[in-house]
Order: structure tokens, then C-alpha cells, then sequence
């Protein structure tokens, strides 16, 4: 039997119910096929795929770049302030069923407006679901901006220019996309004006990248969060490092599946995390691409790799503690997660 637990069934049953902040999601990346079929229709967008099974069996990636290459066709369909209020209330909705308490969602503007799609529409769209979730189910957000790491420097600067208007809605900056040969140095630059205008700062690093992207995340850009994080484990040192600063990882088991980082769920390095100390979190990336939003990223794990209840419960304390919500907001979520517990 599982630890802690009468059955499997049983610890299914918790993770259900277990309060859980979601810190790793990009929300381009939550485009379910049936709502690329609807977009598409009406914005009259032609799309290579005949059907909802035609696209599904695209979802087949043995890289980060193959699936990179069609994320980017299916945001294509996006075009219209209603269109980005639809897909983001759709997550928001799945997010909520799984127990979802808050979010810290990524979003690309420069994947729009490069198809000429404005940074308002984009922004007005995705807050004003964010803002129609909290009134509806309770969901606390925050909204991360992303820059695209294979463009330049310049072009990230261009569009924390077009997102001035908007700091007041926006928490913080990331760095995702191709990561191989875009190390986090490329950027220090945007990070620091960034950082200087009251943003946090997060970046993917260790996914496909080395342990060196990591820490030059901690160093150059100076990160209040890693995404993925994986491949830190190749470096003792680095290990410690985070360990002792508490550094969370927010960590997406089926996305590292799905794309290759593990060849099996039953490899996946976040039980060694957690034994490691590390701060390490469970998100769901794309979950559209990946094959499970939340709740079917904590079960994989706690199959595969035989999760406590203890280890789900430090995981959802993870969550909130690793999160930008102000201290009094954690200390009331960390007591419903011990209640419920």
C-alpha cells in the first residue's frame, strides 16, 4: 500500500482534494485541440490538421524544439482579446477542478505581436478570465511575462517597453524557448532593468540545458524562482547551493516526459529532489501538449515513484511557500493544506 495510505485509490482521492498553487504554466500552452478547432474556425485561420485525433497524434515530440515548433503554429489561432479570455477561463476552470487554489501563469506576447496582435489585446484578455476566475472560484493569480530566449536581447526590451503601461497587472519576467544556446547571460541586461522595475524574476534552466545555465540564472539574472531545474542534480555543489537558499524548483514531471528528459516517469528525479532538500514543486507546464493538467502531474509521480502523503503535503506547502504571495496570503493557504491534511 502506498505510505500513508489505505490504497491507491486513496491517495488519488487526496491529491484531489489537496490545496495546490500552480507555478509553472504557459497559458498558450493550455490550448486543448478542441479550442485550436474553434479559434481557428472563427478567426478563419487554416490549420493542418483535419481533425481533433489529427492533432493529438502532432502531439508526438522527442525534443524541446519539436514540440516548440508546434506551439508556436497553434498560437497562430489566437487573435482577439475574446480568444485569450477564452483560453485562459478554460484553464482556469480545469485548474479549480483540480483543487488549484492560485496561479502564477506564463504568458508569450512575443509570439503575437509578431503576428501583429497587439500587447493590450493579449494582456486585456488573459486578465480579465484571471480576474473573472478569482470572482468565480476563489483562484488568486499573478502574471508572468515571458521572453522568448532564441530572439534577441533588444526585442525582449522592445516588449518590456509595450508592457510598461501594463506593470500594474504584471508580477513578473521569465525566459523560455529553446534553451540549448540561449544561455541566461544573453539577458542580463532586461533582467536587471526588470528587477529595477519592482518585478520578480524567474527562468527556465536544467531542462535541456546544463547545470551552468542554472547557476548563471542565480548569478547573472538573479532569480527569485528556477523552472525545471533537472539537471542541476549533476552538480553536488549546485544541489547545496539551492538547497541552502531555499530556492524552489518548479518542476513538471509529464512535460519532462513527454519531451524526453525522462525516458520513463518511474526516472523521474523528484523524489531525489525532495530527499536532496530541495524546494521542488510539481506544475504542468503545457498541459494541453503533455497529457495532464495539475492534478495528473502530482498523480504520475506519486505512482510512479511511491509518494508519501507526507512528500504531497510538503510538495503543496511547496507551492504556496514558493510563491509570490505575500506572507500572510502563504500562512493562509499553508493552514488549509494542514487542515485538510
Amino acid at each position: 500500500m502506498p505510505d500513508g495510505f489505505a490504497s491507491h485509490e486513496e491517495r488519488a482521492a487526496f491529491i484531489a482534494g489537496l490545496p495546490k498553487a500552480e507555478l509553472h504554466l504557459h497559458i498558450e500552452g493550455s490550448l486543448e485541440p478542441e479550442l485550436l478547432f474553434e479559434f481557428a474556425r472563427r478567426n478563419r485561420v487554416a490549420i493542418p490538421f483535419a481533425s481533433i485525433d489529427d492533432v493529438r497524434a502532432a502531439y508526438a515530440f522527442t525534443n524541446l524544439q519539436d514540440f516548440l515548433d508546434i506551439y508556436y503554429q497553434g498560437m497562430g489561432v489566437l487573435h482577439t482579446e475574446q480568444d485569450f479570455f477564452d483560453l485562459t477561463a478554460a484553464y482556469c476552470a480545469r485548474a479549480n477542478a483540480d483543487s488549484v487554489r492560485h496561479i502564477e501563469i506564463f504568458f508569450d506576447p512575443q509570439g503575437h505581436t509578431a503576428r501583429g496582435v497587439a500587447f493590450e489585446t493579449v494582456i486585456t484578455g488573459i486578465t480579465r478570465a484571471l480576474d473573472d476566475a478569482e470572482a468565480r472560484y476563489g483562484i488568486t493569480s499573478k502574471l508572468i511575462l515571458c521572453f522568448l530566449r532564441h530572439l534577441s536581447e533588444a526585442e525582449a526590451e522592445a516588449t518590456l517597453d509595450e508592457a510598461l503601461p501594463f506593470l500594474g497587472r504584471i508580477a513578473g519576467v521569465g525566459l523560455d524557448s529553446s534553451e540549448v544556446g540561449h544561455p541566461p547571460a544573453k539577458f542580463e541586461r532586461v533582467f536587471a532593468r526588470a528587477r529595477s522595475l519592482g518585478l520578480k524574476t524567474v527562468a527556465h534552466a536544467g531542462e535541456e540545458g546544463p547545470p551552468e545555465y542554472v547557476r548563471e540564472a542565480l548569478d547573472l539574472l538573479k532569480v527569485d524562482r528556477i523552472d525545471h531545474g533537472n539537471r542541476s542534480l549533476e552538480d553536488p555543489a549546485l544541489v547545496a547551493r539551492l538547497a541552502a537558499s531555499d530556492m524552489t524548483l518548479a518542476v513538471c514531471p509529464l512535460s519532462n516526459l513527454k519531451l524526453c528528459v525522462v525516458d520513463d516517469i518511474a526516472d523521474h528525479p523528484l523524489k531525489i529532489m525532495l530527499d536532496a532538500g530541495l524546494k521542488a514543486t510539481v506544475n504542468s507546464d503545457d498541459p494541453s501538449y503533455f497529457g495532464g493538467y495539475v492534478n495528473a502531474n502530482y498523480q504520475a509521480v506519486a505512482d510512479a515513484l511511491d509518494l508519501s502523503r507526507d512528500d504531497l503535503v510538503t510538495l503543496a506547502r511547496n507551492s504556496f511557500t514558493g510563491s509570490f504571495l505575500s506572507d500572510a496570503e502563504k500562512a493562509r493557504h499553508l493552514a488549509a493544506i494542514d487542515a485538510y491534511a
